[in-house]
Formats: structure tokens, sequence, C-alpha cells
């Protein structure tokens, strides 16, 4: 049965957008959630360019984690993207395990939780983006509270937010690098690699490898750390990033990468 919230992913590849919720039903979280059990897709063997590098020593240079669009909207009962169920997905504790072995590491300098907003009526805005920023929303009667608690980074990454931490939403349609400080922070910083956990992986997680790629940064994306609106969408989304624009890898290959070069 379909669930009573529909995501911005949906509404952009022709899903009916979003339908109605009440005040009553945001508390209550969505009514008709899948119950089905998970079942994650496996992350891709390395393509054959990213086997020609030692990923040890390239996580042992100056390095960045961005944590992409993992707000209460999406985890949380309640939030208008939950019914999507990520909470019964990988993505959470992997990146809990990602971020935890970052703090370790020295040469993590950078760490940015950067949001991605639904409610997007005060964004600069082309034409296209007035229309498809409506659709996202249609239906919702979410009061500025209740927008501002969907928005939040959830609570289980809140907890590993430490002072020097950056905190900030997208501006642009899928990226951090337009209309943030994110590219004044890795240039002051003299960033090499990037490490990117979040959701949607087929959304703002490859827009922003491709993005990274293209500003000279080298991206990894932590597979099992991300998630695609549908679970069976996941595996394409592996494919096209790790054969094109950043090695896919699993929380637990990161964690053995850096605890090589320890």
């Amino acid at each position: 049965m379909k669930s009573q919230f529909a995501s911005r992913r949906e509404a952009l590849i022709g899903g009916v957008g979003l339908v109605a919720a009440t005040a009553a039903s945001a508390a209550l979280g969505p009514a008709n959630a899948a119950t089905t059990e998970f079942v994650p897709a496996p992350i891709p063997d390395l393509a054959p360019q990213w086997k020609k590098l030692d990923l040890a020593e390239i996580l042992s240079r100056p390095a960045a984690y961005l944590s992409v669009s993992q707000s209460k909207s999406l985890y949380d009962k309640g939030g208008a993207q939950s019914g999507e169920n990520h909470r019964q997905r990988t993505s959470l504790p992997a990146t809990i395990k990602v971020v935890q072995a970052a703090r370790t590491a020295k040469n993590f300098i950078s760490f940015n939780w950067i949001g991605y907003s639904i409610f997007r009526e005060h964004y600069p805005q082309s034409i296209f983006d007035k229309v498809q920023y409506e659709t996202w929303v249609e239906g919702l009667s979410f009061t500025p509270e209740q927008k501002k608690w969907d928005d939040e980074l959830v609570e289980e990454l809140q907890a590993l937010v430490q002072p020097g931490d950056n905190q900030f939403n997208e501006r642009a349609l899928q990226t951090a690098f337009v209309g943030t400080e994110l590219p004044l922070e890795l240039s002051r910083k003299r960033i090499e690699v990037i490490v990117l956990t979040g959701i949607h992986l087929d959304w703002c997680i490859e827009g922003n490898a491709r993005a990274a790629r293209d500003n000279g940064y080298l991206p990894i994306v932590i597979g099992d750390a991300t998630a695609t609106q549908k679970p069976e969408q996941q595996a394409a989304a592996y494919d096209r990033i790790n054969n094109f624009f950043a090695p896919v890898i699993s929380s637990d290959t990161f964690v053995k990468l850096l605890n090589q070069r320890a």
C-alpha cells in the first residue's frame, strides 16, 4: 500500500506529489508505512579504474566528511518523508560507524552536516524551481514549528556534532557546492578527499559526488550509509556512481582502510 507521504524524488520523476497531511497525522506518522523487511542491495565491486588506486593512501590525505539530508523528515515518525522507512534500512547505523572512525583520523579536518529542506518557499527560485518545489509540498499543512522540526538533523547524528563542525542547508537543487559556505570551507582547509553519506543516493549524494569531481576533489561514497527512495533503485544507483563518478565502498571497508594507515 502506498505511503501517505511521497518523497521529493518521487515528485521529480512524475509521482503524484505530496498528499494532504494534517497536523494530527504529522504527529502520528504515516498511517500506511510499509512493514516488509528491508533487504539491502549489495555494494558492487570497485570499478576497474578504482582498483588501480591505493584507497588507504587516498584516505590519509586531508579529508572532509559530508552528511547530506539525514534529517528527521526521513527517519522519524511524523516526518514528511518518513514513509520511505529509512529507520528500517542501513544508512543511520552505517553513518554513525563512519563518523566515529573519521573522528579518530587526524586527517579528517572538516565535518559538515548538510540539511535538505523540502519546504523552500523562501529559497532563491527559477521558474523550474518554483513549480518543482511547490509540487513537493502540495497538500501538506505543516506549521512553521513542524517545518523546523522536519528539517533538523536526526538526533542520533546530532549527538555526534562537535564544536567547529558546520551545519547548513543545501540551497541549490541537488548540490552543496552552490550557494553555501562549503566551497570556501574546502578551499581554506586544502581538502583533497570528500567522504559522503546521506539520502538520497541517486539525488543529493550523486549530485555532490559529481560536483566534487568537477571541482577537483576525490569523492568516496559510503554505500550502506546512503539510500534511495525505493530499495529496488539502489543497485542501479550504486553501479552508475561507482562506474563513472566515485568509488562506492561499505562502512566496514572505510574503517578497515583508515586502520591500514593508522
